[in-house]
């Protein structure tokens, strides 16, 4: 089956990732798989560096790393079958590398309603999707 998950998530909607999350342990339990958590921080434009403290970046990426261990220290697996990484740049294009560098076979992807800017621009879920080179469910 799949034994590598990478499972997408936005700590600012966590809750978004449960159902997703969720898909994922399911199918390690059943195959013996990893699953991995990505969060994926924006650029801060660098016209703002000059307004922010000198260690902003450091305090965002700490912060960052802390919420997304708290929500995979929820996993339901052995702590050795659970990773996170957090990674900064373009959702879906961060989210793809990573998915190639970790050799996910599956991406389980949590998705809402889409406004109306999503059906101009795309998402981040169907942009996944439509370039991902392994498998990817989308969980509603």
């Amino acid at each position: 089956m799949y034994k590598s998950i990478l499972v997408p998530v936005d700590i600012a909607e966590s809750e978004m990732a449960v159902a997703a999350i969720s898909a994922a342990v399911s199918f390690a339990k059943t195959s013996g798989g990893t699953v991995r958590l990505a969060y994926v921080r924006s650029l801060v434009p660098i016209t703002y560096m000059e307004f922010v403290p000198a260690d902003f970046d450091a305090e965002q990426q700490q912060d960052a790393e802390a919420k997304l261990a708290a929500i995979a220290a929820k996993i339901d697996l052995p702590s050795e079958q659970v990773s996170a990484k957090v990674l900064i740049g373009s959702v879906h294009g961060e989210v793809l590398a990573e998915a190639d560098a970790s050799g996910a076979d599956l991406i389980v992807i949590g998705s809402h309603e889409p406004g109306m800017l999503a059906y101009v621009i795309g998402s981040n879920a169907s942009a996944i999707v439509r370039r991902a080179k392994c498998s990817v469910l989308v969980v509603r």
